[in-house]
């Protein structure tokens, strides 16, 4: 709470600064030999604070610190952020996160959590880009799924789409226009797929757990 209240209170300079790339590095670099912590407690504050877009994040950490160094410090932050959203989740319940989303939407991505294939579930969410990774940490939280797994599912998922932005911001950097462009387009091109068929995948998702349960069965 110490992290969300002043966040939620300065929401909108946040969103200024973490919207533009070149802002976000202009004041990381500022930090000096701080940096890479500096980075790493604004991708935390981005995974608690949901109105933060993290692919800005993450581009910037490519552009600054190179694509591995970049996704290993956005990694790190997930690894911190993640665990508070589903404690605090899991400490609070349902009217905390219905508070934070709408109780329509938390139902809609509860309902196959309690599902004896919730892991495969789980995992393909966090997989899938265009799938709101911070508003699944939380309503797992609601859900029976053991930490350890959830914290496995929401790292394996997300990196990827770490990795990728990294890579764009590092391009970037190095003037790899052709290489940006590239990665940037298929990134998009996945994330529009995925939003214009969110309801197709989400039935395709619950199929295959079904699926999933019954071959353990």
């Amino acid at each position: 709470m110490i992290v969300i209240v002043p966040a939620i209170v300065f929401h909108n300079q946040l969103w200024v600064l973490l919207t533009s790339v070149r802002k976000l590095e202009t004041w990381v670099r500022a930090s000096g030999p701080w940096a890479p912590l500096v980075f790493i407690a604004v991708q935390i504050v981005h995974v608690i604070v949901f109105i933060i877009p993290g692919e800005a994040i993450q581009v910037a950490g490519g552009y600054l610190f190179g694509t591995w160094a970049g996704a290993l410090y956005a990694t790190l932050g997930v690894l911190i952020g993640s665990p508070i959203d589903f404690f605090a989740a899991r400490l609070l319940g349902v009217p905390f996160v219905n508070a934070l989303f709408s109780a329509e939407r938390v139902e809609r991505m509860r309902a196959p959590l309690g599902m004896p294939g919730s892991k495969v579930v789980v995992f393909l969410l966090f997989l899938i880009p265009g799938i709101p990774k911070d508003a699944l940490c939380y309503v797992s939280g609601l859900s029976p799924l053991r930490f350890r797994f959830f914290i496995f599912a929401s790292l394996v998922g997300r990196l990827p789409g770490i990795i990728g932005s990294s890579l764009i911001g590092s391009s970037v950097a190095d003037r790899k226009w052709v290489l940006a462009g590239l990665i940037f387009a298929a990134a998009t091109i996945l994330f529009a797929t995925a939003f214009l068929f969110r309801r197709r995948i989400e039935q395709w998702i619950l199929e295959i757990a079904d699926h999933h349960d019954r071959s353990q069965g």
